[in-house]
């Protein structure tokens, strides 16, 4: 009401707003750290513990839009035909009758449109196929080097499959949008597909604050411990220090426990869901001392299985999973309307702004 009164009640359409909102995201990103401080400030907020999650968001985009490299081959193939066919009628022209109506200029410019678009679209996705296949290689490499030390140690055979090599270039269902190339499809809660950014947020166990947040293209989590750790990383150490993370079996892997420890943190993140019909000493008790060799996994694994450990990972459903859920049903936000890695960060960014500034007038008061 005060702003409409000074303002004469004039205010900005919705164009201007989103031209703002647009124009000056990276402006805005350094107002998400003075929220922070301001909890901080306000006695609410100390870092220590915190969960991790990411969550699915609808692109500006159709899936429906999307081409895949089967399909591009199929039409790139039917245009090329069409084009030359069109050439033949207008070398023919003076010899022949054209169908009434017929632009032939027209028509073999709008293919000629097309199948540029489509050479786009395949050049992105032999792309990412190339940089699918560089990660493929480098695991297979390195499962490779662990059955061969293995067997070296052993002096036995390993059993089981030998690892399979990766095949080089596109697979037929590998596809691009052709409204938003940077967007993906991804598995979507409900069970079906849909194209979809994947959205993380690092959420304070006892506030309920977002303490950082970041966007990726990648369908599953496991990628995304580290750049989580070195957003918590960069947060001003007037805040104070995170020291324990809890994530889902998502997250769970051998690297991930090790980018955890490399930043001093405790990691407590499940290996997957837990047994149904446990003992009753299975689901109240201490697990069996730990041996005296144990590595990172097995150690994490037992602190997991402790009473304690159960306590803590218990608060990670209720801590980071709420945000989402509110964020998605109360705030109405589940789609993003700017397009591009670049800006759908920027917009996620100032989503979790709005949730702390929401968050933490609840907090204040």
């Amino acid at each position: 009401m005060a702003f409409r009164c000074i303002a004469a009640n004039d205010h900005p359409d919705h164009d201007t707003i989103a031209a703002f909102r647009r124009r000056f995201l990276p402006e805005l990103a350094p107002l998400f750290v003075q929220i922070l401080l301001i909890a901080r400030q306000l006695g609410i907020l100390k870092l220590g513990k915190v969960s991790l999650d990411g969550t699915k968001i609808k692109a500006n985009a159709s899936k429906h839009r999307a081409l895949s490299w089967k399909h591009a081959r199929k039409l790139e193939a039917k245009l090329k035909a069409e084009v030359k066919d069109l050439l033949r009628q207008a070398e023919e022209a003076d010899q022949s009758d054209i169908p009434d109506g017929m632009d032939i200029p027209a028509e073999l410019a709008r293919r000629e449109d097309r199948l540029a678009a489509i050479a786009g679209a395949k050049a992105e996705i032999e792309q990412r196929a190339a940089a699918r296949y560089a990660e493929e290689q480098a695991d297979y490499e390195k499962k490779l080097v662990a059955r061969q030390a293995k067997e070296q140690k052993t002096g036995k055979k390993t059993g089981g499959k030998k690892p399979k090599a990766p095949v080089a270039g596109p697979r037929d269902k590998d596809q691009v949008n052709l409204t938003d190339e940077e967007s993906r499809i991804m598995p979507i809660s409900g069970g079906g597909f849909d194209q979809c950014y994947n959205a993380q947020a690092s959420v304070d166990i006892e506030t309920m604050l977002i303490l950082g947040s970041h966007l990726t293209q990648n369908p599953n989590d496991k990628m995304e411990m580290e750049p989580a750790l070195e957003a918590l990383s960069a947060l001003p150490e007037s805040l104070g220090a995170v020291d324990t993370v809890l994530a889902d079996a998502g997250y769970h892997s051998e690297a991930n426990v090790d980018h955890c420890l490399q930043h001093e943190i405790l990691p407590h993140i499940s290996a997957g869901r837990e047994t149904h019909n446990q003992t009753l000493k299975e689901r109240f008790g201490d697990p069996d001392p730990l041996p005296e060799d144990a590595d990172e996994i097995t150690k994490m694994k037992h602190r997991l299985k402790t009473r304690d450990g159960r306590v803590l990972y218990a608060k990670r459903k209720c801590t980071v999973e709420p945000v989402f859920g509110i964020i998605k049903a109360i705030m109405g936000f589940r789609q993003f309307q700017l397009r591009g890695v670049k800006l759908v960060s920027g917009e996620w960014d100032l989503v979790c702004m709005a949730w702390n500034l929401k968050r933490l007038h609840t907090l204040a008061a």
